[in-house]
């Protein structure tokens, strides 16, 4: 019995290291993927950007070259760069998997699966860059799109009756008489 005893302490002992030095590598993992950006940068230098490892814009720059170019290009351009940005976001995430837990890891292949989804490839360069604004292009300008007010009325107001007077229910004469 003795024997089973400290047989049982020592893999219990063993698991809990397994489990201490697993999590340590997950916290590794986390912290490396937490610090990682993802910089992208249109072919004019027009736009740039950077992104965290959640995908999520920290800067954009637009520069000063963009400045001729219409509203719905530039929002199209910077839509082109964040997905070409994002999509990269899986593998960066698999490169610290690797380093840290291992790409054999459950949890691993979930989280790297999950990203995949989240942050596709982008569609082809060739493709055309459009916004959701192109047919909606932001105009600053003031417009009349509604036809002017009606000219006022020329035709005086209706005459107002006079109210009645009181002195009428004495026939005019005084009370005091």
């Amino acid at each position: 019995m003795p024997e089973d005893i400290a047989g049982s302490e020592q893999m219990l002992a063993n698991w809990n290291q397994n489990i201490q030095e697993r999590a340590a590598r997950y916290q590794e993992m986390a912290t490396r993927v937490q610090g990682m950006t993802i910089s992208e940068r249109s072919s004019d230098g027009a736009v740039e950007l950077t992104i965290g490892s959640n995908g999520i814009l920290q800067n954009l720059v637009i520069n000063e070259s963009a400045a001729g170019r219409r509203m719905s290009e530039i929002s199209g351009e910077i839509m082109k760069l964040l997905q070409r940005a994002q999509s990269k976001i899986p593998a960066l995430l698999q490169e610290a998997m690797a380093e840290t837990i291992g790409t054999q890891d459950e949890t691993a292949n979930v989280l790297f699966d999950e990203a995949k989804k989240n942050f596709p490839a982008p569609p082809p360069e060739d493709a055309p860059v459009r916004s959701p604004y192109d047919n909606n292009e932001i105009n600053f300008r003031v417009e009349d799109d509604d036809a002017p007010p009606p000219p006022p009325r020329s035709t005086p107001p209706p005459a107002r009756r006079r109210p009645p007077s009181d002195d009428d229910d004495f026939g005019g004469e005084s009370v005091l008489s």
